[in-house]
Order: C-alpha cells, then sequence, then structure tokens
C-alpha cells in the first residue's frame, strides 16, 4: 500500500500530466537530489550528472502522461527514466569512434579507449562480486546504490527490520569492497 509521499508525488505528476508548472516545481523540489545521486552514482561524474538531472526532468515533463501510477510509484518510474538516461549517455560515450577521442598528451580531456574499457572492467567486476553475496543481500545493495530506494523502502519490500537492512548493507559493501580489491 503507497503511503502518503507516495501518493503525493503521484497526485504532483498528474498534475505535471494535465501541463501544471507549479505541480513540476514541487515535484522537482522533492525528487532532484534522489535523481542527481542516482545519476552520479552511476557517472561518477558531478558535471554530467547536473547535465543529465536537466535531460531527466526534461523527460518527466514530456513523458508524464504516459505514467500509470496503478504499474508503478511515481518514484520508480522517475529513477527508471534517470537510470536509462545515464546508461545511454555511456553508451554513447563508448560508441563513439576512436577517432573522436583526443589523447591527453595533447592537451584534451576527453575519455580515453583505456578508461573505457578499465569502466568495463570494473563493471563486470562488481557484477561478479554482487553475484558472490546472498541473493536478499545482493538486492538491497542494488536497490539501495543503483536505484535509489530508501533503507526504509528496502525495509518495507523485504518485511525486515530497519536496523537489519543497515547491517546488511554494510556487511555487503565491506565484501565488495574487500572483493574488488582483490580483483585489482
Amino acid at each position: 500500500m503507497p503511503n502518503g509521499q507516495d501518493q503525493e508525488s503521484d497526485k504532483l505528476l498528474g498534475d505535471v500530466a494535465a501541463g501544471s508548472r507549479a505541480a513540476f516545481k514541487l515535484f522537482y523540489e522533492h525528487h532532484s537530489s534522489l535523481v542527481f545521486g542516482v545519476l552520479l552514482r552511476i557517472t561518477r561524474d558531478r558535471s554530467l550528472a547536473e547535465d543529465l538531472l536537466q535531460e531527466v526532468f526534461v523527460k518527466v515533463w514530456r513523458y508524464a502522461p504516459s505514467f500509470d501510477a496503478s504499474k508503478a510509484k511515481a518514484s520508480t518510474w522517475l529513477i527508471s527514466i534517470a537510470r536509462n538516461t545515464a546508461i545511454d549517455n555511456i553508451r554513447k560515450q563508448s560508441r563513439r569512434p576512436q577517432t573522436d577521442l583526443i589523447d591527453e598528451r595533447n592537451g584534451g580531456t576527453t575519455t580515453s579507449s583505456e578508461d573505457i574499457a578499465l569502466n568495463a572492467d570494473l563493471g563486470r567486476n562488481l557484477a561478479h562480486c554482487l553475484s558472490l553475496l546472498d541473493d536478499k543481500h545482493s538486492w538491497a545493495v542494488r536497490k539501495a546504490y543503483l536505484d535509489g530506494y530508501s533503507y526504509q523502502e528496502l525495509s518495507d519490500a523485504l518485511g525486515t527490520p530497519l536496523n537489519t537492512v543497515r547491517s546488511w548493507l554494510r556487511r555487503s559493501l565491506k565484501r565488495l569492497r574487500d572483493c574488488m580489491d582483490t580483483k585489482e
């Protein structure tokens, strides 16, 4: 059953779909920090995350009429847009031909193919390390750090006490760090 905040977000998004700029402003104020956090975790680049935040909320304005509160919470829908926007941006960056990459020795700052390969390796290593965790713990880590779920949302979804979820996440992050350190 949705809580009051979920219902308020759903209503605001409905008002945004109807063209209310005031509702859009409130929706942005309520959710922009969560979306920014998700984008920053995915991109690991503050400037890019800020740019993508703008893009995400343009999409919210454009696609709000397609939101269906019976299928997902507004925050879940919003996080999906943010995650997909960030991933699409990363894919677009990695598909750029080698001739577009600027060699840093020449003063450029564009991502090198080595950096792209390193990030791909890190992603594979992280996926491997996540697979070593218990299914519940892996799910909780993904939801908390990739989808932006709060501890309370995780606790509710898992039917597990809040402090237990916090302990799981803390221990899981330590295990992930240890696993990633051995992969380097």
